[in-house]
């Protein structure tokens, strides 16, 4: 019985890595070997993944490598099942809008319209702000990291469900809905009563968005979210992995 083999991923040339490597905070302050699992995540990605530059962005190689390091750290401990579902990267030049519509109660039609950073389709393309992906590798420790906020969303769906939980052992998975809904349930009760938090507030806005948000600050500023939430943040330290920037 013959199959059809897939053709091995090219490496990626060792001089584009380390200039891709060097312009994001996050990879150049991995150990050798967790840079090497990197290197391979980022070598299937843009195998798997087909980036589209849109409305007049242009994207040279060390570029494309920089967007397929970003989108690959939040699996390093996960691994390359969390590329499963989509295919597709869409880059705008900067922020871009978005046509929203909901229904009512009452049956009443309501349309405003976003102005998004990054956005997650469940079954299909992550889209992200160049603009933004630069700021936050400008400013790697203020709480913000666009391109895994929406990664965060890819893992979380992978089980079905978006819904803050992502697919894990049961033991696991149960503990996390448990610790995560507690959490969170505490975040909202802050927010609906105008207290300050240490945490963004968009945070409160859904489950799936508050895993999200916790999410960018385990990379991007860690010591605030182990203060804030100690039960998430090591149970973001055991599904991501630790960097230190």
């Amino acid at each position: 019985m013959l199959r059809r083999l897939r053709p091995r991923a090219e490496a990626i040339d060792t001089r584009i890595w380390e200039a891709a490597c060097a312009a994001v905070p996050w990879a150049a302050a991995l150990d050798q070997a967790r840079r090497a699992r990197l290197h391979g995540l980022a070598t299937r990605f843009l195998r798997e993944k087909t980036i589209t530059p849109l409305d007049g962005l242009e994207l040279n190689e060390v570029q494309r490598v920089q967007l397929a390091a970003l989108c690959c750290l939040p699996l390093l401990e996960y691994g390359p099942a969390g590329l499963r579902g989509w295919s597709q990267l869409l880059v705008y030049p900067e922020a871009f809008r978005v046509r929203r519509s909901h229904v009512d109660a009452a049956g009443v039609l309501h349309e405003w319209d976003d102005e998004l950073a990054g956005e997650a389709w469940e079954q299909g393309p992550l889209v992200l702000s160049w603009a933004d992906v630069q700021a936050d590798l400008a400013e790697p420790d203020t709480g913000y990291c666009v391109a895994v906020h929406e990664m965060a969303h890819k893992l979380d769906v992978l089980d079905g469900v978006l819904d803050g939980t992502p697919l894990l052992p049961v033991a696991w998975q149960r503990q996390w809905a448990r610790d995560f809904q507690c959490a969170y349930d505490a975040f909202c009760a802050q927010v609906d009563a105008g207290a300050d938090t240490a945490i963004d507030p968009y945070a409160a806005e859904a489950p799936e968005e508050f895993f999200a948000v916790v999410s960018e600050y385990h990379f991007s500023a860690p010591d605030v979210l182990a203060e804030a939430m100690p039960e998430v943040a090591a149970h973001l330290c055991r599904f991501y992995g630790q960097i230190r920037l």
